[in-house]
């Protein structure tokens, strides 16, 4: 016999009860792991440990609940977890509701202490200088590539990578009213622009559009004139009081963002393999024929799989290139290990921008 709609509610109810009781438990379990970890100076938090774990209750999970609510749901219970050992600062593009802040979550759970920064080089900043212990920032678009400045940055910052997420990006357009009549300008971070530009060409071709530091500065901006718009997160809207105007208006329904979580290598060390793992390198190479080429070689010979290889210029006015390069695999892997070392050897310079859990 089917059960009533109380009936289910009670059962709810009961299973509610337990869950919190078993939360409970393990944060109390949580509380101690924390102690140890303090008497032995480790640190709180460890990536590839976490990401282990998700990969394990995913490959577990019986149903009905989506693979990717388990990793939500567990992210979030690690989160509120590490939150009672420590919380962690984690600086990202602010203000309120960008993509930026939307990933630091995504990445680290909401229990941590929020840090917008108002660049991508104030967040490289507060990180080395401290006042954030992680940095999140954007590194690709799968439709405008690269986001260059923070590949820069990379260059001759302390900070390390020690973990990846990648956001399905879903552009609005936001203004104070629900049409798009009367639109004379649109502020958005030039990525957004540019993801959008065939919507606007078609949609708004007379309006103006200016760049803005950030999408949640670009509604900040619109909130304050009915007849500008900006582009951002449904999240940046209810934070400025603004109408979606226009849905989804980026150009690739798949739009993807790449964000890297870096910090200072005395904060958290390299993590160990998770079985899912990637090492990001900026390399050069002298400039003479074929070198290029021969980068690749020590990649092929040891079986390492390259699944990024970008270029930016040196900034020497000598054309030469820094090459930004993704392998799959940790050092800890034999044949990895040897590819790097053969490829150090080929390299007029060889940074190890970090190691780390690759994302789903």
């Amino acid at each position: 016999m089917a059960k009533t709609l109380p009936e289910l509610r009670t059962l709810i109810d009961a299973v509610d009860s337990e869950l919190l009781t078993l939360l409970n438990r393990r944060a109390a379990l949580a509380n101690e792991v924390g102690e140890i970890k303090r008497a032995e100076g480790s640190t709180v938090f460890r990536p590839e440990r976490e990401a282990q774990v998700i990969n394990g209750l995913q490959s577990a999970n019986p149903g009905p609940l989506k693979s990717s609510n388990v990793a939500t749901i567990w992210r979030e219970i690690m989160s509120a977890c590490r939150a009672l050992e420590a919380p962690q600062r984690v600086a990202y593009l602010g203000p309120a509701g960008t993509f930026s802040e939307e990933a630091a979550v995504r990445f680290f759970g909401s229990s941590i202490v929020h840090v917008p920064c108002a660049s991508f080089d104030e967040v490289f900043r507060a990180a080395t200088a401290g006042t954030a212990d992680f940095g999140v920032v954007p590194v690709e678009n799968n439709t405008e590539g690269v986001v260059t400045r923070s590949l820069d940055l990379f260059l001759n910052s302390p900070l390390h990578i020690v973990g990846e997420t990648s956001l399905l990006v879903r552009h609005n357009l936001l203004r104070l009213s629900n049409t798009l009549e009367g639109i004379t300008a649109v502020y958005a971070h030039p990525q957004a622009l540019a993801q959008c530009q065939n919507w606007l060409n078609t949609h708004l071709p007379h309006a103006e559009r200016h760049a803005a530091s950030s999408n949640a500065e670009g509604a900040r901006l619109a909130s304050t004139n009915p007849a500008w718009a900006g582009i951002a997160s449904e999240r940046a809207g209810g934070e400025f009081g603004l109408h979606v105007a226009a849905h989804a208006i980026q150009d690739d329904a798949f739009n993807r963002t790449r964000f890297v979580v870096v910090c200072l290598p005395q904060t958290l060390q390299a993590p160990g393999a998770s079985g899912k793992d990637c090492i990001s390198l900026i390399v050069s190479v002298p400039n003479k024929p074929g070198a290029v080429h021969d980068l690749l070689v020590p990649l092929k010979t040891h079986g390492v799989s390259m699944t990024r290889f970008e270029s930016r210029p040196a900034r020497s006015g000598q054309w030469e290139y820094y090459f930004y390069i993704d392998l799959q695999g940790h050092p800890s892997q034999a044949h990895v290990k040897a590819a790097l070392t053969d490829l150090q050897q080929l390299c007029a310079f060889y940074k190890v921008l970090g190691t780390y859990p690759v994302s789903d």
